[in-house]
């Protein structure tokens, strides 16, 4: 899985430091109520909320909050949050998509615009970047899943997945983007939830940087993952 080998190192970590910032939480209520309102408020009726709450259990986010996320979506003063892409280059001219969830786009557009400016990088047209990379279903689950590598590899193929990647921490699991809450169900249902499930982008052509250029890479990362409609940053970095 080109560009993604430390896709599992990578998320521990972020999940790490996304939890320990007093917006995570937020971003996952987020995630959950616009979930519940595009679909059936029961996660098992709808495999969008089903993830979305993994994810906000995952990360430590408490049972009476997700209640609330979801019970939000059943109200009309709600506010109504739109699904959004932007797109640009940062340090060393790696390509960057951001993933938000905003109210107002006309107050988001120039806040992520100056992140970009101010942290090496530039905010592009929207499709700038997204050709280099491809929409990717990822599954994580830790050793011990399953009996061992070949029996993680049957279930996978009876579930529908693309590929299979093993390595010391556990195994990550492609599929296709249509087919990835399929995939998720039929695993859950076989091995258990997951320890992380995302719909995501993986680089077509991941960069190797040097320490100074992903040092400032991280920056701009951590600058943009401040926003409270952010919801995901990917990068080409390898």
């Amino acid at each position: 899985m080109a560009g993604h080998s430390k896709w599992h190192n990578i998320m521990h970590r972020k999940g790490a430091q996304d939890a320990a910032r007093s917006g995570m939480f937020t971003k996952l209520a987020r995630e959950i109520t616009v979930a519940a309102k595009m679909g059936d408020s029961n996660p098992d009726n709808n495999p969008r909320l089903r993830v979305a709450i993994l994810n906000a259990r995952k990360n430590s986010m408490p049972n009476d909050n997700i209640k609330r996320a979801i019970d939000k979506a059943a109200d009309k003063n709600t506010e109504s949050f739109t699904a959004v892409r932007y797109e640009g280059y940062g340090p060393g001219n790696i390509p960057v998509i951001v993933e938000a969830l905003t109210d107002n786009p006309r107050r988001t557009v120039p806040e992520i615009r100056a992140a970009f400016a101010k942290n090496g990088g530039n905010m592009g047209e929207e499709n700038s970047v997204s050709f280099l990379f491809t929409r990717t279903g990822l599954i994580f689950y830790p050793i011990g899943a399953a009996a061992d590598e070949d029996a993680m590899t049957e279930s996978i193929m009876d579930a529908g997945a693309d590929d299979l990647e093993s390595s010391p921490e556990g195994y990550i699991v492609k599929t296709k983007p249509d087919d990835f809450m399929a995939v998720q169900k039929a695993l859950a249902d076989k091995l258990g939830e997951p320890e992380k499930a995302e719909l995501t982008w993986t680089p077509n052509m991941p960069a190797d940087l040097d320490d100074d250029t992903y040092a400032k890479l991280e920056k701009l990362v951590m600058a943009l993952e401040a926003n409270d409609d952010v919801q995901k940053v990917i990068t080409a970095a390898n």
